[in-house]
């Protein structure tokens, strides 16, 4: 079963396992439900049958949960079954923009405030009633929005006490932009996930005739507050680490920032060597584009992006440029969030599936386990590796 494996979990469950999997992350959701039924079908445990794993073994542990919106463009949450007692998990995507609702005579985008609103309703419409309540944000909610520089409103922190003031136990995200920002609710679980293990995975997986070694790769923070990501892929895989820094002019404001005169790199000669180029989110694309450029003019040798939220806020167009350019030979994200058909159909990137991860997570503190070792994703990505190079030999 891979990591599915069950010899951990032979405690009892928290609660009935129930799955609530906002419209925004349905295709996500029916994913990770389809790995724990056949998991929970495949296990063998003495106490199935008992009271206590009531309900633990089920054709599906989806929850069907509407969000109709009145004319108004107001909206309530609707839950179709009764969830006492169970042990719930709500998936959102906050980043979906390709959902609309009807606003008098005209329709409107989803924004991420729209999401979370959906996000509380449905906690309100479960009313006390579950027995635990976690929430799976993959994309944290104004993660970018976490710190006070002066008279700014403190939107992550405050989104996240209004979570546990609605009774939410858990919350748990991915790659989140500072996970400092778990300090707002220092008394309930928040779990940061890294999905490491899946990048290197799908690139060893994609790639071949990679080098991963001092002389023939290196892992590039493309920006100062990459650095502690880049620095500990690095680590983990025992190559070299180079940053790019912003220089910036801070005699003007453009924007409402000071604008970058200049991309600065620090590190070892990256001439001849494989670029792998780390960040928890592509915006725009800009950034890491032109470190890629910058790169190549370093006379590098093939360069990957990786990104674990691609958001693409400008289009594809700028990214189907620079791969005929041959600035980046490979794009990798995750489907964490949305991926839009544009995305997809592009012959250059790779997607890195996260169900099976999600769902590992959810059946472990459903049963009441501890998830430090599925956090630490070092000796996966070591054996990942181990086993690339023996069957791709220098």
């Amino acid at each position: 079963m891979g990591q599915g494996n069950n010899k951990d979990l032979e405690t009892l469950p928290v609660g009935r396992l129930g799955l609530i999997s906002l419209e925004s992350c349905a295709p996500l959701g029916k994913k990770v439900d389809d790995w724990l039924v056949r998991w929970r079908a495949e296990r063998t445990n003495e106490h199935k049958s008992t009271i206590a794993f009531e309900g633990y073994e089920r054709d599906s542990y989806l929850i069907p949960v509407k969000v109709p919106r009145f004319g108004s463009g107001e909206a309530k949450a609707v839950i179709s079954e009764s969830v006492r007692g169970d042990d719930i998990y709500i998936m959102v995507d906050v980043c979906n923009y390709s959902m609309t609702y009807p606003l008098g005579p005209f329709t409107n985008l989803m924004s991420p405030d729209d999401h979370f609103q959906d996000l509380k309703r449905v906690i309100a419409a479960i009313a006390g009633k579950a027995r635990r309540l976690n929430v799976i944000m993959p994309y944290l909610y104004e993660s970018r929005q976490l710190k006070r520089t002066s008279r700014e409103s403190l939107d992550c922190a405050t989104a996240l006490q209004e979570l546990i003031d609605m009774g939410v136990e858990n919350i748990i995200t991915f790659d989140a932009h500072d996970a400092r920002v778990q300090n707002a609710t220092p008394l309930h679980g928040f779990e940061t996930v890294t999905p490491a293990y899946q990048c290197m995975k799908a690139l060893l997986n994609t790639e071949q005739g990679l080098r991963i070694d001092n002389e023939g790769f290196m892992v590039i923070s493309p920006d100062e507050g990459s650095m502690n990501r880049a620095i500990q892929m690095a680590n983990v895989i025992g190559v070299d680490m180079g940053m790019f820094y912003k220089r910036r002019d801070y005699s003007k404001i453009v924007n409402g920032r000071h604008p970058v005169v200049a991309h600065e790199f620090l590190g070892a000669n990256v001439e001849g060597k494989d670029m792998l180029i780390i960040d928890d989110m592509i915006s725009s694309g800009d950034t890491i584009l032109e470190v890629a450029a910058l790169l190549k003019a370093k006379k590098a040798n093939r360069i990957f992006l990786y990104a674990t939220f691609g958001l693409f806020t400008d289009g594809m167009e700028k990214f189907d440029k620079a791969h005929a350019q041959g600035l980046f030979d490979r794009l990798y994200t995750t489907n964490l969030i949305y991926q839009p058909s544009a995305l997809l159909e592009r012959p250059y990137y790779v997607t890195c599936d996260l169900s099976k991860y999600i769902a590992l997570i959810i059946d472990t503190l459903n049963h009441d386990v501890s998830v430090s070792r599925l956090l630490n994703p070092v000796d996966r990505i070591k054996r990942c590796i181990e086993n690339y190079k023996q069957t791709n030999p220098q």
